[in-house]
């Protein structure tokens, strides 16, 4: 299931005659504070730059009738006025921006966010511009890559399964212009070419996350990513169920022996040409494409939503993609472990002790605390074929979301990549946050039996995120840096849309990886 597609273009034609549905502007509030020491009145609104025409269009009465209609210049707030011919537009919109930044440009996540709540809020139009201020110093490339973003991400909409005509639904902006001073600059032009292909690979990973779950069980899944990564280049390999057996994959094999769809084990791989910089990334995903929770079954409200609990394999999957269209100097490989967890008279129970494919034995108290063990077998496959850099993602605990919220990812492992994780985050608006992995939590993992149980031995529930990230830490090998990000709140959003994130899978964090990767790249 594909969604409809947005093209993005660049345009220097002045705003004011550009022949489209709609015309974007930025518009900032403007604080008691700042309105006395600037001499304006209380609440007056400012427009941002790229305004200009327009505005002279208005004789200066713009942001007196957006006033009029209720605008406030808030983050994210869509004030649609029609024009009656004063510029070639029909409508022009103003997308809140908050307060004017002194001496800066706005934020590139409010700028993000700003492009994604007008082309969502413009959805019906087949052809809009983005008139919103943009920097010419050096911050230029990050904010035209952040409204690029914005902008084909808020146009996205899952296609979805309805029979019937659904009149009162609009379709998504078909073409999006954006006006930079000069349209054939090659650097404007690249972050065009860049956001095509980061952004295409977050809107995948949200159709996949969005499909149901009776249409993407571990074969299918795994067919689809595979085929996608052939036509992008990348060297495939796929572990079916006997291979999986014959390499002694007892994690991936112990979740997935409930269902009749059998689990899979992916492998993609980039290589550079010339071998690039001699270093070598891996990504892990966690693919469990539906969570019944086995045996131990989880509730029934809300289970619906376990059809994303494999948003991590989803996002490693699509960053692969991404990866192979942006050519970094690096070596990637994507290791994506797949598994539908059923509750049946074949399934891995509590009380089990599974041989995981490092050859350590894992004491199973809590079938529902599945993903980490397919990632456990994961990640001693990505550390044995060889990598500098291990990253693993994962929908892995309700713990992250207690703890940091369904906007904040929560981060553990080697604690300089740990850090380098958060940087990369706060760059490219997907916030993420340094997680501790205490020797306490580790001593409360203690089995009679086996190596290690697979949460705490007492069913303790005291710093359960800190639980997962203390059992993968097992797999890891002694010389390799990782870090381990669980998603599970920021990668599914069940509220009403916002900024660039529609209702359902939002791709997070694709744009994370993409940026660590680039990182590598360019700096060890």
């Amino acid at each position: 299931m594909t969604s409809p597609s947005t093209t993005l273009s660049l345009v220097d034609t002045d705003p004011a005659e550009l022949a489209v549905d709609a015309i974007v502007i930025g518009l900032h509030s403007q604080t008691g504070e700042q309105d006395a020491a600037g001499g304006g009145p209380a609440g007056a609104l400012l427009l941002a730059s790229g305004a200009e025409s327009i505005a002279a269009a208005f004789d200066g009465k713009l942001t007196e009738t957006l006033a009029l209609l209720g605008a406030t210049g808030a983050p994210g707030e869509v004030i649609k006025l029609a024009t009656l011919g004063t510029v070639t537009a029909p409508v022009v919109a103003a997308v809140g921006l908050g307060p004017e930044p002194t001496g800066a440009a706005p934020a590139p996540e409010t700028l993000r966010r700003a492009a994604g709540s007008a082309v969502r809020a413009l959805a019906g139009a087949r052809r809009v511009a983005l008139s919103l201020p943009l920097p010419d110093d050096a911050d230029a490339a990050d904010a035209l890559r952040a409204v690029a973003e914005g902008a084909l991400l808020g146009g996205y909409r899952f296609a979805g399964y309805k029979t019937r005509p659904q009149p009162a639904r609009r379709e998504p902006v078909a073409e999006v212009l954006v006006a930079v001073p000069e349209a054939g600059d090659a650097t404007a032009r690249a972050e065009i070419e860049r956001a095509h292909a980061v952004a295409g690979a977050v809107r995948l990973t949200r159709d996949w996350v969005n499909t149901a779950p009776n249409l993407q069980r571990p074969p299918v899944f795994a067919d689809a990513v595979a085929e996608a990564a052939r036509a992008a280049g990348l060297a495939v390999e796929v572990l079916d169920e006997a291979a999986l057996a014959a390499g002694g994959y007892g994690g991936i094999l112990a979740v997935g022996q409930g269902s009749e769809a059998p689990p899979r084990l992916v492998k993609l791989t980039y290589t550079p040409e010339g071998g690039g910089s001699g270093k070598r990334v891996a990504l892990v995903g966690k693919g469990i494409t539906f969570d019944t929770g086995g045996i131990s079954i989880k509730p029934a409200q809300g289970m619906w939503e376990m059809k994303s609990d494999m948003g991590g394999a989803a996002a490693v999957g699509a960053t692969m993609l991404a990866i192979a269209a942006l050519k970094p100097s690096v070596t990637v490989t994507g290791y994506l472990p797949m598994a539908e967890n059923m509750p049946s008279g074949t399934s891995y129970r509590p009380g089990d002790v599974i041989t995981m494919y490092n050859g350590k034995k894992v004491e199973v108290l809590n079938t529902d605390a599945e993903g980490r063990m397919i990632l456990g077998d994961a990640i001693a496959r990505a550390c044995e074929d060889g990598a500098d850099y291990l990253f693993e993602t994962s929908t892995l605990t309700g713990g992250q979301v207690i703890s940091l919220g369904k906007r904040i990812s929560g981060v553990m492992g080697t604690p300089e990549l740990c850090e380098r994780v958060r940087a990369a985050g706060d760059a490219v608006g997907e916030p993420a946050w340094p997680m501790p992995l205490p020797d306490e939590v580790r001593k409360g993992m203690d089995s009679d039996v086996a190596d290690i149980s697979q949460v705490n031995a007492g069913m303790d529930r005291a710093g359960h995120m800190l639980q997962g990230g203390v059992f993968l830490r097992e797999f890891v090998a002694d010389d390799v840096a990782w870090a381990h990000i669980d998603i599970a709140g920021p990668s599914y959003h069940s509220g009403e849309a916002t900024g660039y994130w529609t209702k359902g899978g939002t791709g997070v964090p694709v744009r994370t990886l993409v940026h660590l990767v680039e990182d590598v790249a360019a700096n060890g």
